[in-house]
């Protein structure tokens, strides 16, 4: 308990030190819409692979129980989902690009807060809706014996052209440096 009291004591005397420079208190919304773009589309990415990895493990367990030979078609399936992590490193990366200009910075940290959230938000659904479809296929390819194969991917990369609009148009909302 002391030790808390000491911590909260520590923060409440170092925040308003911390917040008083320009540089710092605009810079921090700012930085944390690139933060938030990166760690909710590497979550959606997480969630949309576990999805998929979980359904190719009992495929494979199905295909082996049957005595067929395992489907490396699932690894690709599963593997989908990562790519909106990487759309959201860009826009981040794009963002970090402004962060030295101060003035741009301190009059556009509201728009970058908002930035990052938006490409937080898709790519994050856009991984995890790729992971249920992905899924969903994996099983449709074990019980059809690898039929359709085309038609999951076209209804993935449906699902993977929003992440990618996400990103264009975010990052076509950045402003110059």
């Amino acid at each position: 308990m002391a030790t808390m009291t000491y911590l909260s004591s520590l923060i409440a005397l170092a925040l308003p030190a911390i917040l008083t420079t320009e540089a710092t208190f605009w810079h921090f919304p700012a930085e944390m819409g690139g933060v938030l773009a990166l760690g909710m589309a590497a979550l959606g990415s997480s969630i949309g692979i576990g999805l998929a990895g979980q359904a190719a493990a009992g495929a494979w367990a199905k295909e082996a129980r049957a005595g067929r030979s395992l489907s490396f078609t699932y690894i690709i399936l599963l593997g989908m989902p990562i790519s909106q992590t990487l759309y959201a490193m860009i826009v981040m990366n794009r963002m970090q690009s402004v962060f030295g200009s101060i003035e741009i910075t301190a009059s556009e940290a509201g728009l970058l807060l908002g930035i990052g959230l938006a490409t937080g938000m898709g790519e994050m659904l856009s991984a995890w809706m790729q992971g249920l479809i992905g899924a969903a296929g994996i099983r449709s390819l074990c019980d059809g014996e690898g039929k359709g194969f085309a038609f999951i991917i076209i209804a993935m990369g449906v699902v993977e052209t929003v992440g990618i609009f996400t990103m264009v148009f975010l990052l076509g909302m950045i402003p110059s440096a």
